[in-house]
């Protein structure tokens, strides 16, 4: 069953296009990851998909046009975490996650006990609980980043976007954010598609990738198809050397251009 599905997505500013006639689907279930060098057109594809950007052609979710939804109908079906999100200074961390649970609220209604136990346990989860009261400007950077991580997940939708989720971690904190929304996905039925920049792990962790070049998809499949030197290499004009492990992980190592004598 295709949970998401674009059909001709196009994304056009000022400074010309971002997206270019993008038709994909995305299996209910499935981690899918956008890849690709800066500007390549990932993030205008995510904004796209939640109606932040105007667009040309048909987003879908479980067979719904997005377009013909309002904003609490789209929310409650997908969620997003942005890589440069807007953090309330005076916010707290469990305030901040609970906005997860909006589409839920009544206008003139707040937070119900369930809404603040759903928020406390995915803190809990991300190894953040004993900060729930500590003002989002106390908060390090990493830790700023898994509460974005945090208010989507606490969301409850059936799709999620992740635009950069591991920015700012450390790679223990990238593992375990990482090894939640997984674990997540599977014991929930989420479909996760994120983009990321850290090709080592993006093939880690997602069933499948999409790597995408002046707004158009170059290739897609799993991490040993897609992350082949050649075409990393005429993508994003970098000397990449890769590596194949014994468990099936592909290592993706940057290697010294021109060598010095």
């Amino acid at each position: 069953m295709i949970a998401l599905e674009l059909e001709s997505v196009s994304v056009t500013y000022s400074s010309g296009p971002a997206v270019i006639n993008i038709s994909h689907g995305v299996a209910a279930c499935e981690w899918v990851c956008l890849i690709g060098p800066n500007g390549a057109g990932k993030t205008s594809l995510l904004r796209a998909c939640l109606g932040l950007v105007q667009h040309q052609g048909t987003i879908r979710i479980d067979g719904t046009d997005l377009s013909t939804i309002n904003v609490a109908e789209r929310s409650r079906l997908i969620a997003y975490a942005p890589q440069d999100p807007v953090l309330p200074p005076g916010m707290t961390a469990l305030q901040y996650t609970l906005l997860g649970r909006t589409p839920y609220i009544s206008r003139f209604g707040s937070e119900s006990a369930a809404d603040r136990l759903i928020a406390c346990d995915v803190l809990e989860r991300l190894d953040m609980g004993r900060y729930r009261n500590t003002p989002l400007a106390s908060l390090s950077g990493g830790e700023r980043q898994r509460i974005v991580i945090a208010r989507a997940l606490a969301q409850q939708a059936s799709v999620v976007l992740l635009d950069e989720p591991t920015a700012s971690l450390d790679v223990g904190h990238q593992q375990q954010a990482l090894e939640l929304v997984d674990r997540l996905r599977r014991e929930s039925g989420l479909t996760v598609i994120s983009a990321m920049h850290d090709l080592t792990l993006a093939g880690l962790y997602c069933d499948r990738l999409v790597l995408i070049r002046c707004g158009s998809i170059v290739a897609t499949g799993p991490a040993r198809d897609v992350l082949r030197a050649d075409l990393l290499e005429s993508t994003y004009g970098a000397a990449v050397r890769v590596l194949h492990a014994d468990d099936g992980t592909v290592v993706v190592i940057p290697t010294r251009k021109t060598t010095h004598v």
